[in-house]
């Protein structure tokens, strides 16, 4: 019996050190890391035509500068522009993602990052909420009125 508990001890043991190595191998990595402060933007309810623009910050929290090399809506009616210089370690920017409000219904949608980022090289940040129907032209009719 003590033989046994003394091995799943030593299991136990063994992978623990593996874990906390794998992880401090991450950490050491060099080279640029990206950070976003939000993945999702969350439109809620938006006007037929209304404004279509959200903002994501991100941060360049490695050690080496960050260069987005591209990043893709999941269709034509979301368009990303994003910062094409390089981002020095430690530096904020944001990329904006603008979506075409006069196409009524649900919103969910995703941008494709790619950059040198060690840590996430390909990142997938997204936007959802729901464009309401066009509004009805003219201004409502009035039955009646007041009588002298």
């Amino acid at each position: 019996m003590k033989k046994v508990l003394f091995s799943l001890m030593m299991v136990f043991a063994a992978g623990s050190m593996s874990a906390v190595m794998a992880q401090e191998a991450v950490q050491l990595q060099e080279g640029a890391k990206i950070e976003f402060a939000k993945e999702t933007h969350d439109y809620g309810e938006v006007k037929h035509g209304g404004n279509g623009q959200c903002t994501f910050d991100f941060t360049n929290t490695g050690s080496e500068p960050l260069i987005i090399q591209n990043a893709k809506g999941s269709c034509g009616c979301t368009v990303p522009s994003w910062p094409k210089e390089p981002l020095a370690p430690g530096k904020t920017a944001s990329i904006t993602v603008k979506y075409d409000t006069k196409r009524p219904g649900a919103i969910n949608k995703s941008v494709t990052i790619t950059s040198n980022a060690v840590n996430t090289p390909v990142k997938v940040i997204r936007i959802k909420g729901n464009v309401l129907p066009k509004p009805t032209s003219g201004a409502p009719v009035q039955v009646g009125g007041p009588t002298n």
